[in-house]
């Protein structure tokens, strides 16, 4: 059976009644968070500029753009909406000992897709929960990072298995639709290293979008290469360079990967979560950062590698930049006792006594942490003053972390803050109770149209 018959096999098949109550209530915690990064980011320039472009376009099947209730195509509007919940790094995360991402950013194309075919909550929950699986099962079974991909190769293949899903696709034009959406879809590592760009944030909202016109064409009778996977040209010879199996799906014995999902704390990337908690811990135990003389911070392999692996980590001079930079988000934390979406702009990016707390930073992989991942992020931090005092912390599992979640009011809470520039209070406490009950909901239409204040 091929990689594609096993994924139609499980789309075709897994039915609400299917899944367990934690996954459907993780669902609806995930897929809030999601909603509430959509519009914290909305007002970003790569969410205007993606909204701008979609704006240009009128459709026969025309959906809605996040938060402000103007319509474009499928395709389109799952571009410019991917754009906004992305940007500010704040959705939720996967990590394995393969590759790692962001599978939330698929709730863009199950977004667009519902509200076409007017799904209801119930459908919209198991669309979702099959992108998760097909997003963390797949990125357990290779780390693309050494060879020069991105995850969002992956990304691709989780929003085209949740726009399938909710189009009714079954048998040849739910495998059609898959070939299509991964054979021009590979998406290249650079996007999260060096000089990060503006592209950090769209890289999953294009491969959404391609995820959605490629189930457009399929829709129509498209045929894609087969087997995409499997064949001599095809995924294991071209990207991943061997092949893999999928040995078993979320099921009545197995969890589902949505409860292995993290909700991030602070808007920076994943890996870092764990060291600002770290850095926040210690600092209460110092009266002033003018006390600091150094900073040494041991964590996993891959936090290294991502986070602090290139120059421009310690001189970033960009948002995308700053928020995968471990010593930039680690100095913030230690000067202004927080990390929120406004230190990542260029008031603070300029600011010398930042830069000069950045470069105290030192920053390791160890054997410990790599010996706790996936599960844990591990990180182990020593903050070293002029006295000659050393204070020390130590952070498994970040607050939100799916081994240490949020409470239900901290998600709410964490909602409000992000959807307080585009909703008001009254219309933000609507669309969290039509979250927080999104299986008792007819049309989701309904939800894109709480978006607007």
């Amino acid at each position: 059976m091929t990689i594609v018959d096993q994924i139609c096999g499980y789309v075709e098949s897994l039915r609400y009644e299917d899944l367990p109550e934690d996954v459907i209530f993780q669902a609806k915690r995930l897929i809030t968070d999601t909603m509430g990064c959509g519009l914290g980011g909305y007002f970003s320039q790569p969410a205007e500029i993606a909204r701008e472009i979609a704006l240009t376009l009128t459709s026969q099947q025309p959906v809605s753009l996040l938060g402000c209730g103007r319509q474009t195509s499928p395709d389109m509007a799952t571009f410019a909406n991917g754009v906004a919940i992305r940007y500010l790094d704040f959705n939720d995360g996967y990590t394995s000992r393969g590759e790692s991402g962001h599978p939330s950013d698929s709730i863009a194309a199950a977004l667009a897709i519902a509200e076409l075919m007017h799904s209801d909550g119930r459908e919209f929950i198991v669309a979702v929960v099959l992108a998760y699986e097909v997003f963390c099962r797949i990125c357990d079974t290779v780390d693309l990072k050494p060879l020069g991909f991105d995850h969002v190769t992956v990304g691709g293949m989780a929003s085209a298995t949740a726009a399938a899903r909710l189009l009714g696709f079954r048998g040849n034009t739910l495998r059609h639709a898959l070939n299509l959406a991964i054979a021009p879809n590979i998406a290249l590592y650079q996007t999260r290293i060096g000089h990060v760009s503006m592209w950090k944030g769209c890289a999953y909202a294009n491969a959404s979008r391609n995820a959605v016109f490629a189930c457009m064409l399929a829709q129509r009778g498209m045929t894609g290469p087969s087997p995409i996977f499997e064949g001599v040209g095809g995924y294991f010879k071209a990207v991943t360079r061997e092949s893999f199996q999928l040995s078993h799906w979320g099921d009545n014995n197995h969890r589902f990967k949505i409860m292995e999902c993290s909700i991030k704390r602070f808007p920076l990337g994943q890996y870092s979560q764990t060291v600002v908690e770290a850095a926040l811990e210690v600092r209460r135990r110092i009266a002033s950062v003018d006390e600091i003389s150094g900073v040494r911070i041991e964590t996993v392999t891959t936090a290294v590698r991502l986070m602090a692996g290139d120059p421009d980590k310690w001189e970033p001079e960009t948002r995308e930049t700053a928020d995968h930079s471990m010593p930039y988000t680690v100095a913030v934390a230690l000067l202004h006792g927080s990390v929120e979406k406004e230190h990542f702009e260029q008031a603070y990016l300029q600011d010398q006594h930042l830069r000069a707390l950045t470069r105290l930073v030192k920053i390791k992989a160890t054997a410990e942490a790599d010996s706790k991942m996936p599960d844990a992020m591990f990180c182990r931090l020593w903050l070293e003053t002029k006295s000659g005092q050393t204070y020390e912390a130590m952070v498994e599992y970040h607050r939100g972390h799916w081994r240490n979640p949020m409470s239900d009011e901290q998600v709410s809470d964490k909602f409000r803050l992000l959807s307080k520039q585009v909703l008001t209070p009254k219309a933000t406490e609507l669309m969290l109770n039509c979250l927080s009950n999104l299986e008792h909901l007819p049309d989701m239409g309904k939800l894109l149209k709480l978006t607007i204040s």
